[in-house]
């Protein structure tokens, strides 16, 4: 019988070729489930208290959604169209335990909501949190911090909604009608281009995970066998948090043999014990798993740092001095990493920092800059 390890890839390449074939139907049945749940008269209630939006601009706003096929391209849709339906509108990522600004619209200075840290322990936060569910409300029920720093509506209404990814609120969506008091919330076309957003980003998870052919770690290591090339995490951290409030700090960085001896880590990753004197051992099933699962979690922190840091990497590729300007994200996730895997059989390859070489530095480690020990 066939090994598990020989089956597996080809697998993979049969679901990622299924994905692929049905990925442009299963969107357009998206988009028609979403239009049946529409009111009948969406359309004309949303032009009477939208300033104009209609059942056209809501077909618009989740096509827009859909066609997105990056997590940064549906975000940036989901705030464009819920623009058509509020005055400010704001998105909140559940990291950690809390909920820092992602990006704003409609506001005095959109580019503040990122430096904002939302209170999630009481008011319409918490019960959105642990509800999981939208819910409306005045101001007063606003992290009065927000507040002072943004301003309140003209109507004193607001409505928030959650993002919910894998079953787990990932992120809080905030909107109000802005300084128009003439202007009021479509709370159903709200909540639909969100539930819409939720699902879309849940399918482009679908076919990312699905392993590329020729892809995954065969990158690094052209004979490791079964390799997950899934370099989609959530846009959000919510699932798996970049570090832990009460993280210790970074322990001094320690030489990578990864980066320097690629024919020892293939080696490793395929299974062969390097280094025991021509002596070659099989990896058991388990510590194989470990090792993919390691690789994983060190894609799905370094694509954060990434997603949060769009700006700084754009700069430090073009200057190349990556490392000292994500010093502070990439030491803190290195410490998260080590201390899920710094003791099983995956610290043998330190998968960590070969992902930020493959992803972030995109394959030339000079862009991580001088102070980047290699």
């Amino acid at each position: 019988m066939a090994d598990r390890h020989e089956v597996e890839p080809i697998v993979e390449r049969a679901v990622t070729q299924v994905l692929q074939a049905h990925l442009t139907q299963m969107r357009e049945d998206l988009v028609r489930r979403v239009l049946t749940v529409l009111p009948q008269d969406l359309g004309a209630a949303s032009g009477a208290d939208s300033g104009g939006a209609n059942t056209g601009d809501l077909l618009r706003a989740v096509t827009a959604i859909q066609a997105g096929t990056t997590q940064k391209e549906i975000l940036r849709a989901l705030l464009e169209g819920l623009g058509h339906y509020s005055g400010r509108t704001a998105l909140f990522v559940i990291r950690s335990g809390a909920a820092s600004g992602w990006q704003g619209r409609g506001f005095e200075d959109n580019d503040a909501v990122k430096e904002f840290v939302l209170d999630t322990s009481r008011g319409l936060p918490e019960r959105v949190l642990e509800e999981r569910t939208a819910f409306s409300g005045q101001i007063i029920d606003m992290d009065p911090r927000f507040v002072d720093h943004f301003g309140g509506p003209a109507d004193e209404q607001i409505l928030m909604l959650p993002l919910v990814l894998k079953d787990k609120v990932a992120a809080l969506v905030y909107v109000d009608c802005g300084l128009d008091a003439s202007r009021r919330l479509d709370s159903a076309a709200l909540e639909l281009l969100t539930v819409s957003t939720s699902a879309w980003l849940e399918l482009t998870s679908m076919r990312k995970q699905a392993p590329r052919e020729g892809a995954g770690f065969a990158e690094s290591a052209p004979s490791a066998p079964a390799q997950s090339a899934s370099s989609f995490s959530d846009p959000f951290a919510g699932h798996t948090p970049r570090h832990s409030a009460a993280a210790a700090p970074a322990p001094a960085y320690e030489p990578a043999e990864v980066v320097a001896e690629a024919p020892a880590v293939a080696a490793r990753a395929a299974g062969v014990a390097a280094g025991a004197g021509g002596g070659a051992a099989a990896m058991s099933p388990e510590d194989a798993d470990t090792h993919r699962k390691a690789q994983r979690f060190a894609r799905l922190l370094v694509d954060e740092i990434k997603l949060y840091n769009q700006a700084k990497v754009a700069e430090g590729r073009r200057h190349k001095d990556l490392y000292d300007r994500l010093k502070e994200d990439i030491e803190k996730s290195r410490s998260t990493y080590r201390k899920r895997y710094g003791s099983t059989v995956a610290a043998t390859t330190d998968y960590f920092q070969a992902e930020l070489v493959r992803s972030l530095a995109e394959d030339d480690v000079s862009i991580m800059g001088a102070n980047f020990r290699r």
